[in-house]
């Protein structure tokens, strides 16, 4: 049974919790994928360096994110950094896979083409290959969003400043308090599904000429 009383008490505090939220998932995308779009740069000029970062990053992936949490507080004590560097670095294999999946789709031609008309470096890569390249980066936008919403429930660990609405599913557990839990755990898989669904809209409006194609293909 979900204790309704309780709930209609701590709209306030559910508000301020989904900000926090909101904001640590958002700074840890942001960063992610400052950080994954220079390395995917060095991966795509030199080839070498490719598969030595898809594997890095595949380790920082890997690790238990609750590990990892409880890791860093002795470094970094009860602060941000400790609730943003681990999912800053779970972003990192997502971002870079899909970057360097976007600029590899862009054709051949296209690039032989841009060359003809004198397009060099980085005003090709900007005006010529990023925007081709813009659906598979947002997809991997998308799929690191929801990925750090879920995983910034579990930076709750390291106490209630960052824990967004991971706080409510902690001390829901804590307490064996239901209402508590869901509080937590339902508004996250809303703010989830809101989220990936703007990036779709927004992905849409950036790539037009994909649904063009699209529909021409049909």
């Amino acid at each position: 049974m979900i204790d309704w009383a309780w709930i209609a008490d701590h709209l306030d505090d559910l508000g301020l919790r989904t900000l926090q939220h909101l904001g640590l998932a958002a700074l840890a995308v942001i960063s992610g994928l400052v950080i994954a779009f220079g390395l995917a740069l060095l991966a795509i000029r030199r080839r070498r360096a490719h598969a030595p970062l898809i594997a890095i990053t595949g380790i920082f992936y890997t690790l238990p994110s609750l590990a990892l949490f409880a890791a860093l507080v002795p470094l970094t004590g009860l602060s941000i950094l400790t609730a943003e560097v681990p999912l800053i670095l779970y972003t990192l294999l997502i971002y870079l896979r899909n970057i360097v999946a976007g600029f590899d789709a862009v054709p051949a031609e296209v690039i032989e083409a841009a060359d003809g008309m004198g397009y060099r470096g980085r005003v090709r890569l900007f005006e010529v290959e990023l925007p081709l390249a813009v659906p598979l980066i947002v997809a991997g936008i998308r799929l690191a969003s929801v990925s750090t919403i879920g995983l910034v429930t579990i930076s709750g660990i390291i106490g209630d400043r960052f824990g967004g609405l991971g706080f409510f599913i902690f001390e829901g557990y804590r307490h064996s308090f239901t209402t508590e839990i869901l509080a937590g755990a339902v508004p996250s898989a809303i703010l989830a599904i809101v989220i990936d669904r703007l990036l779709v809209v927004a992905g849409a409006r950036l790539t037009p000429w994909a649904d063009i194609g699209e529909r021409k293909r049909r």
